[in-house]
């Protein structure tokens, strides 16, 4: 499907549902030379997965900007994440530079169980970000780890989103699955977690911690499309559960780092059947709520 296709059948789905565009805040934009190695990650995950992830969006970054925009995406995110200490501040950096020259995205930032932690955080929070991510698979780290006490203090307290892949998909570490993902909203009920990709492979655990705090969302990146129902297929049976929490699901991609195209996201999520106004809640209107996003 060519560029100027697959932007014709977003634009359908959204203008089918009257909707003025997509909030998607599960988008990567990040330094080109941590992106190289990300995306070499991908290039040779198949053991893990047992089938190839081709990199469908391996665009130059003003390209990949151009395409979001195509795809009528109002808003989106420059997920970035440490995976060794040193990193977080500097990649904090970066995006706030990136963010005050892309009109739409939203002020990213990320952290690392480090000393100086809390201090960078706070600085990214005075400097207006909007939302932060932290992969605990990658950085191989406990989110209870107390060198981040403070951080999570400060995230509760000032309402800022956090994403969080927390999951075991698409293969577990040590320190992933719901068990300490819940311990940390034991300690900090009001923390507005995102629970990245339903939560997959435990989709009904995470599902579990929404229904139990107020505070936790889950975003929709890789749940329910072909390729991740091979590897991990979403129960029918919390369909219902889903359609509950209509106003805590997010619309997230994964965007460029997708082995198929985005559009296809979007209609794994319509074939779920949970209807229109799910629909238009996930694919616009919490993201739109959550971040004051305007037409």
């Amino acid at each position: 499907m060519s560029g100027s296709d697959e932007s014709a059948a977003v634009r359908g789905l959204t203008a089918r549902l009257g909707l003025p565009g997509l909030v998607d805040v599960h988008t990567h934009f990040m330094p080109k030379n941590v992106l190289d190695k990300v995306w070499a990650y991908f290039d040779a995950v198949g053991p893990l997965t047992g089938q190839p992830w081709p990199i469908t969006y391996r665009e130059e970054e003003d390209r990949r900007v151009e395409l979001l925009r195509g795809f009528g995406v109002l808003a989106f995110t420059s997920m970035l994440y440490p995976h060794k200490p040193g990193m977080g501040a500097w990649l904090n950096a970066w995006a706030a530079e990136f963010a005050a020259r892309t009109p739409g995205c939203l002020h990213t930032a990320t952290f690392f169980p480090e000393p100086g932690a809390a201090g960078y955080v706070r600085r990214a929070l005075d400097d207006g970000a909007r939302v932060f991510k932290v992969h605990v698979q990658v950085g191989g780290f406990d989110p209870n780890d107390p060198l981040l006490d403070a951080v999570w203090g400060l995230l509760a307290e000032s309402g800022t989103p956090v994403v969080v892949h927390c999951g075991s998909g698409p293969a577990p570490g040590a320190f992933t699955g719901p068990g300490p993902a819940g311990e940390l909203l034991a300690r900090h009920p009001r923390l507005r977690m995102v629970v990245a990709h339903m939560g997959m492979p435990e989709y009904e655990d995470f599902l579990g911690l929404a229904e139990r705090y107020a505070g936790v969302h889950l975003d929709t990146t890789m749940a329910f499309t072909d390729f991740s129902e091979r590897l991990a297929p979403f129960p029918r049976d919390a369909l219902k559960r889903l359609a509950d929490l209509q106003d805590r699901i997010l619309l997230g991609s994964d965007f460029p780092n997708i082995p198929y195209p985005y559009v296809h996201q979007l209609h794994a999520l319509e074939r779920l059947g949970l209807g229109d106004g799910w629909l238009r809640a996930v694919l616009h209107d919490n993201g739109a709520a959550m971040f004051h996003v305007k037409p």
